[in-house]
C-alpha cells in the first residue's frame, strides 16, 4: 500500500511539471523573437526601404541627367540602355559603365559647389 501511494505522487507530479516546462519553453523563446524584431527594424526594413530607393532611381534616369557614380565620378548621361549608360564625364570623353553604378542624380546646387571648386583651383 505505500508503494501505491509513492507511485501515484509521482504521477501527478511529472503531469505538473510537464505543464509548467511547456510555458518556460514559450518563455524561453521571447528573447529570440525579440532579437528578431529588432534586428528587423534596425537592419532589414531600413536596407529594403534604401534598396526600393536605388531601382526607383535608377528606374527614371533619362538622357541628359547629371549623375554620380558609386565611384565617384561626375558626368551626363548620354545613352541609357537596358543594362548600361553612356556617361560624358569630359567634352571628348564618353565612358560606358553599368546602369547600378549610378550613385545619385546631381542637383544644380551641386553643380554651382563644383564651379566655385574650379575656380578655387584656377586662383591657386
Amino acid at each position: 500500500m505505500l508503494m501505491e501511494s509513492i507511485a501515484w505522487a509521482e504521477g501527478t507530479s511529472g503531469g505538473v511539471a510537464s505543464v509548467t516546462g511547456g510555458t518556460s519553453g514559450m518563455l524561453s523563446l521571447l528573447p529570440f523573437l525579440l532579437i528578431f524584431v529588432i534586428f528587423y527594424f534596425l537592419l532589414i526594413r531600413p536596407q529594403q526601404k534604401k534598396q526600393k530607393q536605388q531601382q526607383s532611381l535608377l528606374d527614371a534616369l533619362k538622357k541628359g541627367d547629371k549623375v554620380i557614380t558609386t565611384s565617384g565620378i561626375w558626368g551626363t548621361i548620354t545613352n541609357i540602355g537596358k543594362e548600361t549608360v553612356t556617361l560624358q564625364i569630359a567634352d571628348n570623353t564618353k565612358i560606358k559603365m553599368q546602369r547600378e553604378n549610378v550613385g545619385r542624380v546631381r542637383g544644380e546646387e551641386e553643380d554651382k559647389d563644383k564651379d566655385k571648386d574650379k575656380d578655387k583651383d584656377k586662383d591657386a
